[in-house]
């Protein structure tokens, strides 16, 4: 058996224990890129090599391939560049606000490490170190909202809890902050970062934002309250193009790339639900169903006059008179 080959079934193994399930068939299409019958082939040797491995079938009929965490335990290492990678993660995380995302990743290096022989530890530090100094360009640029220390630790309590939270907030037009009980529902990642959730006063009404750097201070109160099963959290972020979204904005986009400009836009995912419809003169239209015409504004900008929108309307008044030719590059 050829090195890569080892390292494949090792990493084979591996998902067979991390996958408490049992991994299928298509699993391993996917996670390696390959044709069904070399992924057949793969778990043929984990059978052969593991002997360990048990294989039964799911309620659906599917096959699945298990193996009990003994049977790897001594074969495994922990990677510098797979240690750099949690490293980057967490700083990633940190520096956009994620701060309790960012604390439970350093939880999670600490336990790995922790399992981890100390012979062995000593060599992957200094690896580690020296790939960190060679990745240490390593960020997401641009400006960004800042979130107060604390309300996201506040509402990723209060999300697994189902409870209501108790938040300071100042909304847009009003003059100070003021206090609110709501029942959260999720959370909305984007250029901003929009808290999902009800209001207590008003728990038989719509769905309502809060903009994360405007919540002053949160915490999570003591009552708890019915999530229910009608609120679908994906479903209604596509409903909007951004993070910010209203009823009466909802509706068809359509717009128009320019032939030079077609090739871009055909990699971009706008929306989830968007349409490509190729023109004869190699121009490209882009149809999807969403709301969110302020944010649609700041990313058509970027295109300059390589977009045109024909509809809706008002979203075409809104980028009329503000579509450059100066631009040196496309998004």
């Amino acid at each position: 058996m050829s090195f890569e080959k080892a390292e494949q079934l090792l990493e084979l193994a591996t998902m067979a224990v991390a996958h408490r399930e049992g991994i299928t068939l298509d699993d391993v299409v996917g996670r390696f890129g390959c044709s069904k019958r070399t992924a057949q082939r793969m778990l043929r040797a984990l059978e052969l090599k593991f002997i360990d491995t048990n294989v039964q079938f799911d309620e659906e009929g599917r096959k699945r391939w298990k193996l009990p965490p003994a049977a790897v335990r001594d074969l495994m290492s922990l990677l510098p560049d797979e240690l750099a990678a949690l490293d980057i993660a967490i700083g990633l995380l940190e520096r956009s606000s994620h701060s309790f995302e960012a604390s439970q990743l350093v939880h999670l290096k600490e336990k790995v490490l922790a399992l981890v022989p100390r012979a062995k530890a000593v060599r992957l530090e200094t690896d580690h170190e020296a790939l960190l100094e060679a990745l240490g360009l390593a960020a997401r640029p641009g400006p960004r909202p800042r979130t107060a220390p604390g309300v996201m630790v506040a509402i990723s309590e209060a999300l697994k809890a189902c409870r209501y939270l108790d938040i300071v907030y100042k909304g847009r037009g009003e003059e100070s902050p003021r206090r609110r009980r709501i029942a959260p529902l999720g959370v909305l990642l984007g250029l901003r970062r929009y808290l999902v959730a009800r209001a207590l006063e008003d728990m038989e009404g719509g769905i309502r934002l809060f903009r994360t750097d405007a919540i002053v201070s949160a915490a999570m109160a003591n009552e708890g309250f019915e999530r229910g099963g009608e609120f679908n959290l994906r479903q209604f972020a596509d409903r909007a193009f951004g993070t910010f979204q209203n009823d009466a904005e909802y509706g068809e986009v359509v717009w128009r790339f320019a032939p030079e400009a077609a090739r871009n836009a055909r990699e971009f995912e706008f929306h989830p639900g968007q349409t490509f419809e190729d023109q004869p003169d190699g121009s490209l239209i882009v149809r999807f169903r969403a709301a969110g015409h302020l944010e649609m504004c700041w990313h058509l900008y970027a295109w300059g006059d390589k977009v045109e929108v024909l509809a809706p309307e008002p979203l075409r008044k809104m980028v009329e008179g503000f579509r450059r030719s100066d631009f040196p590059a496309l998004p």
